[in-house]
């Protein structure tokens, strides 16, 4: 990967053997395994922040009686 940063990391020896045996059950080097969890990790945070946003936006809209697209465009003036 150009442009990639070297980083030291410590891992608990489970978690360190877990980690190398996913790679080699997988054909990835350790790396690849890492990067892979930690954009995962990344993806399953933004989806939390998103349904967290979608809820509030939906509680407001019911408060405002907007319970259907119909609802919607006719409270935007559409």
């Amino acid at each position: 990967m150009a442009g990639a940063l070297k980083k030291t990391i410590s891992l608990p020896p489970d978690l360190a053997r877990e980690a190398e045996q996913q790679a080699e059950a997988e054909g990835k080097t350790l790396s690849a395994v890492i990067q892979e969890a930690l954009r995962s990790a990344r993806a399953a945070r933004l989806k939390g922040e998103l349904k967290t946003l979608q809820g509030y936006w939906q509680r407001r809209a019911r408060e405002q009686g907007i319970l259907s697209q119909r609802d919607l465009e006719r409270y935007l003036g559409r």
